[in-house]
């Protein structure tokens, strides 16, 4: 929920965020995709029209660079057994296969540019050059280790 209410994310009751997200899940748009190993989920992506994450839509860093109507993967969660195994790359494959049948023209992603010295290692956005081999391109960059990388589905 993070990105959807910034920082008061921290100080809400967790249940006030767990009921925030399930009144997300009843909606039309799903909030994301789900990684499996067998029947037992691993890891977690948010999929998401940008418009509809409002924390995203005035973070100082994250300025929109146009005004196409793109959607968003601002964060995962990959259990920790399972890092270092390709989750995050099945997951931004599956996300860009679902934006694409949900009618999105383009994909943006804000991870993190490990290349970048003393960058965060809190790398929840997702790291760039997993992006990157997936085919993303840099289109902007506010804040040296926060590019903001775009994925077009436009035929």
């Amino acid at each position: 929920m993070y990105w959807c209410v910034g920082a008061s994310y921290h100080r809400r009751p967790r249940e006030e965020n767990r009921r925030a997200l399930r009144n997300q899940t009843a909606g039309d748009t799903p909030p994301g995709l789900l990684a499996f190993d067998g029947e037992k989920p691993v890891g977690w992506c948010r999929l998401y029209p940008r418009s509809g994450l409002p924390w995203l839509e005035k973070a100082p860093w994250f300025v929109r660079v146009d005004d196409s109507p793109v959607w968003s993967i601002p964060c995962f969660y990959v259990h920790h057994r399972h890092r270092r195994q390709g989750v995050m790359s099945e997951l931004i494959e599956a996300a860009l296969n679902a934006a694409r049948l949900a009618g999105a023209p383009a994909v943006e992603a804000y991870p993190i540019d490990t290349t970048i010295p003393g960058s965060t290692r809190n790398t929840f956005p997702g790291v760039a050059s997993a992006f990157i081999r997936a085919g993303f391109k840099e289109v902007a960059r506010h804040t040296a280790a926060r590019p903001i990388l775009r994925y077009s589905l436009a035929r």
